[in-house]
């Protein structure tokens, strides 16, 4: 069954083919969708500190009868994050709000700032800044793993 199937990430952690895509997903009804789709299988669940469920996702990790460890839980730096102070804040505050004592990856989400998408500044300090947060936070066992999402090939320069 595919939901059972894992791509091996370059640290050798391995992360579910399939997972829970939480966007649109209201904070009140987070929990339930979490619970739901742990019944059906799924052991990936993906969230971003953009989508203001990870309290909801949090209560859903605990009441879907499935041990925390079996479960793969990503989250995603706010699009907005381009500092390194920023970056440890938003790194903790998701570890807060997901009552986690670990996440298992965190991605950067964005290179620019949603409002400043295709602008021309490129963000590449701010960047640059970000990823040394979440390096710190997965050599201190914060993070298993971590990643950028919505880069192009230019995306740190």
């Amino acid at each position: 069954m595919i939901l059972n199937e894992t791509y091996q990430l370059s640290n050798k952690i391995e992360i579910p083919k399939i997972g829970l895509g939480t966007w649109f997903i209201d904070n009140d009804d987070a929990a339930q969708a979490v619970i739901e789709a742990v019944k059906l299988g799924y052991r990936h669940i993906d969230t971003a500190q953009a989508y203001g469920n990870e309290s909801s996702i949090s209560q859903g990790i605990i009441n879907c009868g499935v041990n925390r460890e079996d479960l793969f839980i990503t989250t995603k730096l706010a699009a907005e994050v381009k500092s390194y102070e920023e970056a440890v804040s938003s790194i903790n505050q998701s570890l807060e709000k997901l009552n986690l004592d670990y996440i298992d990856m965190m991605i950067i989400h964005s290179p620019q700032p949603w409002m400043e998408f295709d602008g021309e500044e490129r963000f590449f300090e701010g960047n640059r800044e970000a990823w040394r947060a979440l390096e710190e936070a997965y050599e201190a066992g914060k993070l298993r793993a971590i990643g950028v999402s919505n880069f192009q090939k230019r995306g740190f320069g």
